[in-house]
């Protein structure tokens, strides 16, 4: 799974709070406490398309963009990938297991219910 820089973090958490796939000008204005030019914000589209995190279509004169995964499917990739990166995945888990509230860990247990 690709790594995410600050910014590409920002345009991600649009993509997944948009209902519809969105232009780049409605991801610049998502961020308008950032003051980001247009290329900008289309650099960064362009590099997430080419990590394979977004997709693009043509609309008009226009590209929409949308994630091609939701948030929590990128959150459980990075999981695995942090597990696979273990050389003891069983103590890894534990130390995570360890390091999460109570509640979390309630929640771990119902869903392997």
């Amino acid at each position: 799974m690709p790594t995410l820089g600050e910014l590409e973090r920002a345009v991600m958490e649009t993509l997944w709070s948009a209902t519809a796939p969105v232009t780049a000008r409605d991801v610049q204005d998502a961020l308008a406490g950032r003051d980001l030019a247009t290329t900008t914000v289309l650099t960064v589209l362009g590099r997430l398309e080419r990590k394979g995190l977004v997709t693009r279509e043509r609309d008009g004169r226009a590209h929409r963009y949308r994630s091609v995964a939701s948030r929590e499917d990128h959150v459980a990739e990075l999981m695995r990938d942090a597990l696979d990166a273990a050389p003891d995945r069983g103590a890894a888990l534990a130390r995570f297991l360890g390091s999460i509230p109570e509640d979390e860990r309630a929640a771990l247990r119902d869903l392997l219910d």
